[in-house]
């Protein structure tokens, strides 16, 4: 008969048939029931695979302690772009109004100081020469009448009265020829220039617009045929050898900055160009409609790589706050997310999830999910986190 059947059969009944093997069931029950036992306590022991209690051994080989509060270089980024040196443009146009005979120079050329970007014609100068010429001559009589009368009145022939007014005529004369030897020079005319016109008398109604400095085309204004005023803009010339990449830092971020701070420039049309320097522009206003204070780095550009008006991002470096942080040894990072040990007993410890920001003197900066009174495991997480994965798989087996 099976065992099975002898324990439905009832009990008076089995022990007269089976005593012996009755008793031997009996016995056998309880151990049954308390194996069951002993399996369930086991698995509620171990049923929150993030914890793991370890031995007092291992225990002392873990350096345990609680966040701590360090320096931390702040990380602001924000947009930017490059601009012309203000120092190294000149915006060059005609001091005389007249028309354009011919362009020599366009957009995208080198030029040195001196070098001739166009020609016009102008009536203004012509009259302008005109008038010096007819100065110079007025004077050179004024000259000739006073020698006459110095000489007249040394033979006393005349009063020293009209001596005194030919001279009075003859610094007329003179103050007329300067104040026109100004104005050609305010037109453009060189002193060599207005020497020879001058010296010949033939008056030159063409006129050259000459570049101030060395340095790029960047922009003209003017075409052939074209009649321009003093106050047109005809070029304008930049020297790139040294540009300003300039940025907009938002009010509230814009406390700490100040001239010499520490900052990096990448431009996404050079990626692999990495630009560093450090402020040397901290506008001292804030800018009333965009709330921003205008900052800017000078950066030399021999090579012409770095283009004004290029977009570009500035990230600052240099100042530091306080910050709560963790040793990088603290971290555990599994499934892309990123644990600390929390300490929940002497040897009972649990994988807990939290926010981290950059990394700093290998530190990470706490974010989140962590209290800065909660003591945790600060070197040893990685074998820890070994040791608990070794009791998951055990546990599973």
């Amino acid at each position: 008969m099976m065992i099975s059947q002898m324990i439905s059969l009832p009990a008076r009944i089995a022990k007269h048939l089976f005593p012996c093997t009755f008793c031997i069931l009996l016995l056998l029950l309880p151990a049954t029931g308390c194996k069951k036992q002993a399996i369930a306590a086991s698995t509620a022991i171990s049923s929150d695979p993030y914890e793991i209690e370890v031995t007092p051994a291992l225990a002392s080989n873990l350096k345990l302690g609680k966040p701590e509060m360090h320096d931390v270089k702040g990380l602001l980024k924000v947009s930017a772009h490059v601009e012309t040196d203000a120092s190294r443009i000149s915006r060059v146009g005609s001091p005389v109004a007249g028309r354009i005979l011919n362009l020599l120079v366009f957009e995208g050329q080198s030029v040195r100081s001196g070098t001739v970007l166009a020609t016009l014609h102008s009536t203004d100068l012509s009259a302008a020469q005109l008038a010096l010429i007819k100065a110079v001559s007025q004077q050179s009589l004024a000259e000739a009448a006073t020698r006459r009368a110095e000489q007249l009145v040394a033979s006393d022939v005349i009063g020293r009265a009209e001596l005194e007014r030919r001279q009075a005529e003859l610094l007329q004369a003179s103050t007329e020829a300067a104040s026109d030897r100004t104005q050609l020079r305010g037109l453009g005319m060189s002193n060599a220039q207005i020497q020879r016109l001058v010296s010949t008398r033939e008056l030159s109604a063409d006129y050259s617009i000459l570049s101030p400095k060395a340095g790029e085309v960047l922009e003209r204004k003017i075409t052939i045929g074209q009649v321009v005023q003093p106050a047109d803009p005809a070029f304008t010339i930049a020297d790139l050898s040294t540009v300003w990449i300039v940025a907009n830092v938002p009010e509230e971020d814009a406390g700490q900055l100040r001239r010499g701070l520490e900052v990096t420039v990448q431009i996404p049309a050079l990626p692999a160009e990495k630009i560093t320097g450090r402020l040397s522009y901290v506008a001292p206003i804030v800018d009333p409609a965009t709330r921003t204070v205008q900052v800017r780095i000078d950066v030399t550009n021999p090579h012409g790589l770095y283009k004004p008006d290029q977009l570009a991002s500035m990230t600052f470096t240099g100042h530091t706050e306080q910050k709560l942080t963790v040793p990088q040894t603290a971290v555990v990072r599994e499934d892309n997310k990123e644990y600390v040990f929390v300490q929940l007993m002497p040897n009972k410890f649990k994988l807990h999830e939290v926010s981290l920001g950059t990394e700093t003197d290998d530190r990470r900066v706490l974010e989140g999910g962590l209290r800065a009174d909660e003591s945790i495991v600060l070197d040893g997480a990685f074998h820890l986190n070994n040791q608990r994965k070794q009791n998951a798989i055990k546990g599973g087996n």
